[in-house]
């Protein structure tokens, strides 16, 4: 199939590693012109060196610490100036830390709200300007948005509320040819998900291996799914081959979620 990808400009945020890392990679690979950011400068820049040494992509690193407020609306700003607009944009943001309700407190509240819900609302502002029409806006988030998991209840409720944003922006968005949509990653190898696997293994009192096999048996494809085939999902979505597809929700999960809707 022919995405018809080569020449648009992508903002891919919190892209350092992980899910943001595997779909700047796949947009590179696709002809795209990529800009990441990360709070870490090394990481970011040993990130854009790598997608450059595989795809020969012109990939732009920044520092931005998507949870600072302001730090998205300059990065954009500027990725945007030098490309005279953008094309592609990605919301992605690191996920608060696993707890039941019991076990918060307010700052983590806090902090989820600006690590998770924030930086989704304030990267949708700041991209507004730089989009026209046949742009493509994609927020990321997570299974608990359809299934609630007790011991994630601080990513559950900002991540649902990322979900209802994505929905609200896809109609309000739609006259100006800018489609908005929305990915659930299910459990997919990454530094993240390892973190998860870890937490239930203490929690439950068995080993990491014990707790990642209870999880691949609620897997219907049996195995955990990789960066590259979450990548491709998302990349699809951005791309003009899904032109008439807007305010969807797409599960990548290996049949995991059961939710009907």
């Amino acid at each position: 199939m022919e995405l018809s990808l080569n020449g648009k400009r992508a903002a891919v945020a919190a892209s350092s590693g992980g899910l943001g890392l595997a779909i700047a990679r796949a947009l590179a690979a696709e002809g795209c012109r990529v800009g990441i950011c990360g709070r870490d400068g090394f990481r970011i820049e040993r990130a854009a060196a790598s997608i450059r040494d595989e795809t020969r992509a012109e990939v732009v690193p920044a520092v931005a610490d998507v949870s600072e407020p302001d730090a998205t609306t300059a990065w954009l700003d500027g990725l945007a100036a030098s490309w005279g607009g953008l094309d592609l944009v990605v919301a992605n943001a690191g996920g608060p830390p696993p707890g039941r309700f019991a076990e918060t407190r307010a700052k983590d509240w806090d902090a989820a709200y600006r690590l998770t819900l924030r930086s989704a609302m304030e990267l949708a502002a700041a991209a507004r300007p730089h989009l026209g029409p046949g742009s493509a806006v994609l927020f990321m988030t997570g299974p608990v948005v359809r299934q609630s998991v007790g011991t994630l209840v601080l990513s559950g409720i900002m991540r649902s509320g990322v979900a209802t944003l994505a929905k609200s922006l896809a109609d309000e968005w739609a006259p100006a040819g800018i489609r908005v949509n929305h990915i659930i990653p299910g459990r997919i190898a990454t530094e993240r998900v390892a973190a998860l696997d870890a937490d239930t293994a203490q929690r439950r009192g068995v080993s990491l291996e014990e707790a990642r096999a209870g999880y691949e048996a609620q897997i219907p494809l049996g195995h955990y799914g990789a960066t590259e085939e979450f990548a491709r999902a998302a990349v699809f979505l951005l791309s003009p081959a899904a032109s008439y597809i807007t305010g969807a929700t797409l599960n990548v999960d290996g049949g995991m979620i059961r939710a009907i809707v």
